[in-house]
């Protein structure tokens, strides 16, 4: 059995998505003893945003330029772990409504078609379905359904959408939100948050 770990903020010991995947990733072992484990961190080590010679280079192209031969590579790399991976493990944070720009880079190297999806007569078909994907979902306020903020949270709604596309049908999320709130609320999310991935472990 294999884990992809994905970690994206660029808060370093200071984030709390981290932190998150970090327990989730040490119950994950725990339930499953011997999974081989697969850390990737994207604020560290980017991939790179696709541009025009990426496509090119999908299409059959050789890249030229050397830089542009290693991102290639480094997004071919990211693709097979994905792949590969039984149990996905993703921080994700919010960054103004959405998700870094980092973690969509590395979407964009997954999203390939004939890959994890492909398009027939009766639409898109996920092909990437036999995957559990775990997302460490940390909001500095509060975007519930039940909350005014809602219709601002495409974070969340993008992420389940996306993966859903793709076919996983085995998506949890571990919420801490209104961490940026006050420090008894950031206490108390990462704690609730620690309690739920206990349970989903168990």
């Amino acid at each position: 059995m294999k884990l992809l770990h994905i970690d994206s903020s660029i808060l370093g010991e200071g984030s709390v998505s981290r932190l998150l995947t970090s327990e989730i990733v040490a119950a994950q072992k725990k339930q499953h003893p011997g999974v081989q484990v697969i850390s990737r961190d994207l604020a560290a080590a980017p991939v790179g945003h696709l541009s025009g010679a990426h496509l090119a280079a999908a299409q059959g192209a050789t890249p030229e330029a050397a830089d542009l031969q290693k991102d290639v590579a480094a997004g071919q790399a990211a693709l097979d772990e994905f792949l590969a991976a039984d149990i996905v493990v993703i921080g994700a944070p919010m960054y103004n409504f959405g998700v870094p720009s980092q973690l969509k880079a590395w979407i964009d190297r997954i999203a390939v078609a004939g890959k994890t999806f492909r398009y027939t007569e009766k639409g898109p078909e996920g092909l990437a379905g036999d995957k559990k994907v775990i997302i460490a979902s940390s909001r500095g306020g509060f975007y519930g359904a039940d909350t005014p903020a809602a219709a601002l949270d495409h974070q969340e709604n993008y992420l389940r959408g996306l993966f859903g596309f793709l076919g996983v049908k085995d998506i949890t999320f571990v919420r801490a939100e209104g961490i940026a709130t006050g420090p008894d609320q950031r206490t108390k999310a990462i704690e609730e948050a620690k309690t739920y991935i206990a349970k989903i472990a168990a």
